[in-house]
């Protein structure tokens, strides 16, 4: 995604003494929680509004207490560095966050697999919890809308989904499913700009399978407020996203009740190339995934990236509709 050209950023320019060790700990861990990534040496950044003036202002005054120096300056980038640059850096930082996150829903939700003891329930649940405060301080500071915000919210939340059906399940041993979704005809779904492989497959489906009348905006991936009547799809809190170790694209497919053997191989690939665990283990991966590659990056328009995946996903059902059952 590219930001806008008049961004400002500030800038924290700063100083400490070499003892004592701990203030250097102290502000270190401070620029991490307000999420500030490093420029150059003891130059961070944090993008420019009334919030982070004043998190660098409380922090550039702690310094000066420490006996250090800080310099705190509001700036347009010109030369060295371009402001899609120094965006990556928030995102690469953010992702490195939910990647963390990710692994451990992973590892937590798969202690619940058959008849876990209730200690291991307990265990679990204080589990989740920690990994959704966890998450929702990384969400306050991801700046720009990283892209491995979904998965990880799609697994804690899948693991605050498993951990309330084993508390609620049924005296024979079954838990209640979702109910189906209603009429989705003519409707208008929302995704986050600069569409990737799950934004692009599911939009595929959504329009092919789902709603042929399906209008698709795309949004920034923060501090969006949906508009009565849009549906929401592959974004934090949407109405379609990811959810425990299912890509938006599965989700889809389950809520509309799609039994297809063809979608469901193409599913596997989007996961497969979508959350990077190698779950199906699909000899097409690697194929896709370079030509999706492909597709975004000869293109920022996100309907000439769906056109174009749309495609590309034609040809894939065809293949595998032709072999019946997707293998």
């Amino acid at each position: 995604m590219s930001i806008d050209a008049a961004v400002r950023w500030l800038l924290l320019i700063h100083q400490l003494p070499a003892k004592p060790a701990y203030a250097r700990v102290k502000v270190w861990r401070r620029l991490q929680a307000l999420g500030a990534v490093t420029v150059k040496n003891a130059v961070y950044a944090l993008p420019a509004n009334a919030e982070t003036r004043e998190d660098f202002a409380w922090l550039a005054k702690e310094i000066v207490e420490s006996a250090g120096e800080a310099i705190v300056c509001e700036a347009s980038l010109i030369e060295g560095l371009s402001d899609d640059e120094l965006q990556a850096l928030f995102d690469a930082a953010r992702d490195t966050d939910y990647a963390r996150i990710a692994v451990e829903a992973r590892e937590a939700a798969a202690r619940l697999v058959g008849d876990a003891p209730d200690d291991v329930l307990a265990e679990v649940t204080s589990h989740a919890a920690r990994l959704r405060k966890q998450l929702d301080a990384i969400v306050a500071i991801d700046f720009f809308g990283a892209e491995g915000r979904a998965t990880a919210e799609g697994l804690v939340s899948g693991l605050e989904a498993a951990l309330k059906q084993e508390g609620e399940a049924m005296s024979d041993g079954k838990t209640v499913a979702a109910p189906p979704p209603g009429p989705l005809k003519d409707q208008v779904w929302v995704t986050r700009e600069g569409v990737q492989v799950d934004r692009i497959a599911s939009a595929w489906l959504i329009r092919r399978f789902i709603d042929p009348g399906a209008r698709f905006r795309f949004v920034s991936g923060t501090g969006y407020r949906p508009q009565p009547g849009e549906i929401r799809f592959d974004m934090f809190e949407g109405e379609f996203t990811h959810l425990g170790d299912r890509c938006t694209f599965e989700v889809l497919l389950g809520r509309a009740g799609l039994d297809d053997g063809a979608l469901r191989a193409i599913g596997e690939i989007i996961h497969d190339i979508d959350l990077k665990d190698g779950k199906y283990g699909r000899e097409e991966v690697a194929g896709v995934r370079s030509l999706i590659s492909g597709i975004t990056a000869s293109s920022t328009d996100d309907e000439q990236r769906l056109a174009r995946g749309a495609a590309l996903l034609d040809d894939l059902y065809s293949s595998f509709a032709v072999r019946k059952d997707g293998q």
